[in-house]
């Protein structure tokens, strides 16, 4: 913190002022601004300087930063508001992929109280019980049965009607609830699948944050134990995230969990930053071949190369590979073909509701050959 402070303070003239707010918070005033130009020049001066590595106790560090910018008089006559709308423009950097600058706007007053709204709506959908599970059927590619279901979350708003994941899921991640969300899912999805025919595994997604979690694997075992679900018919699906910041912590927790019997699905490969050394390093069962990919699997100049080849590195390491977001016969018969092991999509079964999914497992064989 000395050493970001001291970098912030050679970046700014006589005229300017840099001082720490609190925790991991700072902010510079800066005077005599001609236009708005002069305070991106600042920021980029910022950027060189803090993103350089340090130094500390023989370990090299790396730092950034989100940066908000209010102007006066504009967004603010006094101190305070001042400081109110630049730390609204840090949270809007924040919410577009951080370590980004950005200048205040009107509108982020409503966005972040929008943002609020809907995080406490969360915590009470989680304490009364307002998630739900929905189950997708995972297709055997060789017999053409119900091999598996993924449980995906539900989130139906009294107010707002059905919320999508990709917006209420962030905001879990970032204030911590995906971890009792998390375990919520596991358990209840455990507890699901021992109504499910014995040779159908159960998929589950877990989020980075949850997988880093103080005792992640203890409370996976305590779901099974819980529940009575076999070890062996849990999968949990977690993506490259998880690996990017702490390759032995990741392998240690990836351990734990093979040894207590669960499976382990590296999802999304190939859309993030995939390296072909996670799969050397880390126990994977399983591949999952993301849509983007299967999009256009059939098509002369689409993603065939690249699907086999994940097929290939799959097979040759002794891994299961399963297709997302099949919709078209074309698309199935390319997989197969490829050799792909399982697939799942609108092809087959869209996600239903735990009630629907056990109709369809007594029939599935019969509904995935049709």
């Amino acid at each position: 913190m000395k050493a970001v402070a001291s970098r912030l303070q050679a970046c700014i003239r006589e005229t300017d002022f840099v001082a720490r707010l609190g925790g991991d918070e700072f902010a510079i005033v800066q005077t005599g601004i001609g236009q708005p130009d002069d305070v991106v020049d600042l920021v980029k001066r910022i950027y060189a300087a803090i993103r350089e590595p340090y130094e500390c106790l023989g370990h090299r560090i790396a730092t950034d930063a989100s940066i908000g910018i209010a102007l006066a008089p504009s967004d603010g006559s006094d101190l305070d508001q001042l400081l109110k709308s630049a730390d609204l423009a840090m949270y809007g950097a924040k919410a577009d992929g951080r370590r980004t600058y950005r200048f205040f706007e009107p509108g982020m007053d409503a966005r972040v109280k929008a943002r609020r709204t809907l995080e406490l709506d969360l915590r009470q959908a989680l304490a009364e019980g307002g998630f739900e599970l929905h189950y997708q059927p995972v297709i055997d590619c060789e017999i053409g049965g119900i091999a598996g279901c993924e449980a995906l979350l539900r989130w139906n708003h009294p107010v707002r009607g059905t919320i999508s994941p990709a917006e209420f899921i962030p905001i879990a991640e970032e204030t911590g609830l995906i971890c009792e969300i998390g375990d919520w899912v596991i358990t209840t999805a455990c507890a699901e699948a021992t109504h499910w025919p014995p040779h159908v595994k159960l998929a589950v997604n877990v989020s980075p944050v949850q997988f880093r979690s103080h005792g992640f694997s203890l409370k996976v075992a305590n779901a099974l134990v819980v529940t009575g679900l076999s070890a062996k018919r849990l999968e949990l699906e977690i993506t490259e995230a998880v690996l990017i910041r702490d390759d032995d912590a990741a392998l240690a927790m990836l351990q734990h969990l093979r040894a207590i019997g669960v499976r382990i699905a590296l999802d999304d490969f190939g859309t993030g930053y995939s390296s072909l050394s996670y799969l050397q390093r880390f126990p994977f069962d399983k591949i999952k071949i993301d849509r983007c990919f299967v999009n256009d699997i059939a098509e002369a100049r689409g993603s065939s190369t690249i699907v086999q080849s994940v097929i290939n590195i799959a097979k040759a390491r002794d891994m299961t590979t399963t297709a997302e977001g099949v919709e078209t016969e074309a698309q199935k018969m390319a997989l197969i073909a490829f050799g792909c092991t399982e697939m799942q999509g609108y092809l087959f079964s869209p996600a239903r509701p735990a009630a629907e999914i056990r109709k369809l497992l007594a029939n599935g064989r019969r509904i995935a050959a049709a």
